[in-house]
């Protein structure tokens, strides 16, 4: 008998799996995050039916990492039900989450330039999944989808409409999986109907993005056409002059293909601190005196502030501010520093909840008579499963 619902979540450094009995698509029976990969310490670390950490060859990437996992978890793996995978660009062609087959497949393929760090990984896993288990149902759920309520006002760019009409030129947004499991949360720990709330979420992580939720609706975000577009990342570089990338070209002889590798992958706080792209690491840095270090998480936090004031104005009002995402949920002080950089708002944040990321307040990290500010921890896996589910025969 079928029991089991594997969820794979392929970031652009990282890996999350997790397998659900499917009587219970909250909690994982096991889960595993592969963090670091393509870096010197790769490494896997399991929690439930398997516990501890393993660590990667150095520079390990994405296959060796779920390679790994598979084997490290065969028996667990025995029973699948069915696969669920994140997959980050749906483009115009899918506008929720579907079964997966050779015809979704290939326009999955044609998609792929759109988030070229994401996408071909996502198909990594779903064509690694379909050769080790043969006949397993397998789906795709997209980062795109919660964005489609967006108002043409909001998506469309300010460039010929035919490059819309023909090319699918717009803004799509990404993280939806994950704003839509925060609204929902926020909604219960709020005791207020989501299609009442009224959020600015922000996740911020290796990618970063920002989302305006108007009656339960993302209404407004910062990523664009592709993960780029927005805030300062762990290695994409967010929001530039488009004449930039022609500057450069000209100034070192460059391809496009050679000056969009350097945005995507050696910008953001990696780029502008020249150490690397982990917050934890140049936090670190930074109290150590490094002042690059330093540098990078200034501009990385009142970029954030700035995006999130300039989505306040999709709103009507805003119930509460929420933090999510790996950076999001864990480093307080990076969310002291992002708030500090928009005065007008007045937030002033409760230390002691602030330092433990909200555990015990129900998520609050303000003061009372402070807008409020809440930590919630994303589950985008969860959101999966269920999806998942829900489509398998």
């Amino acid at each position: 008998m079928t029991t089991s619902i594997l969820v794979i979540n392929c970031g652009s450094s990282s890996i999350k799996f997790a397998l659900y009995h499917k009587s219970d698509l909250k909690q994982p029976t096991l889960s595993a995050v592969a963090e670091k990969l393509g870096e010197e310490q790769p490494d896997i670390i399991y929690q439930g039916s398997i516990n501890g950490q393993e660590m990667l060859p150095a520079h390990s990437g994405h296959r060796e990492a779920m390679q790994t996992f598979i084997d490290q978890a065969s028996e667990e793996l025995s029973q699948l039900a069915g696969i669920g995978h994140r997959v980050v660009h749906g483009g115009e062609r899918f506008h929720d989450s579907v079964l997966l087959n050779s015809e979704t497949i290939a326009a999955l393929k044609d998609i792929s330039p759109l988030a070229p760090l994401h996408n071909p990984i996502n198909l990594l896993g779903i064509e690694l999944c379909a050769e080790l288990f043969p006949g397993v149902a397998q789906t795709a759920v997209f980062d795109t989808s919660f964005h489609q309520t967006m108002d043409e006002s909001v998506y469309l760019y300010g460039v010929p409409y035919a490059w819309y009409e023909e090319d699918g030129v717009r803004r799509y947004g990404f993280h939806g999986t994950s704003y839509r499991y925060i609204t929902q949360q926020a909604a219960v720990l709020l005791n207020k109907p989501a299609k009442e709330l009224n959020l600015l979420i922000a996740h911020l992580g290796n990618g970063c993005s920002a989302c305006a939720v108007r009656n339960g609706l993302s209404v407004d975000t910062t990523m664009g056409l592709t993960p780029m577009e927005g805030l300062v990342m762990g290695t994409r570089c967010g929001d530039i002059d488009p004449g930039l990338i022609a500057h450069m070209m000209r100034s070192h002889d460059g391809s496009v293909e050679d000056i969009m590798k350097q945005l995507n992958r050696n910008s953001g706080l990696k780029g502008l601190s020249g150490k690397s792209n982990d917050m934890r690491t140049l936090l670190l840095a930074a109290k150590a005196g490094d002042q690059h270090a330093e540098r990078a998480i200034r501009v990385f936090c009142f970029r954030t502030a700035r995006q999130l004031a300039a989505l306040s104005v999709s709103l009507p009002g805003i119930d509460a501010v929420v933090f999510t995402g790996g950076i999001g949920e864990h480093a307080g002080e990076i969310r002291e520093k992002i708030l500090a950089n928009w005065p007008a708002m007045n937030f002033r944040l409760e230390d002691y909840p602030n330092r433990k990321n909200g555990k015990n307040t129900q998520g609050r990290i303000s003061e009372v008579q402070s807008p409020l500010v809440m930590v919630i921890p994303t589950d985008e896996e969860s959101m999966i499963a269920t999806d998942t589910l829900a489509l398998i025969p």
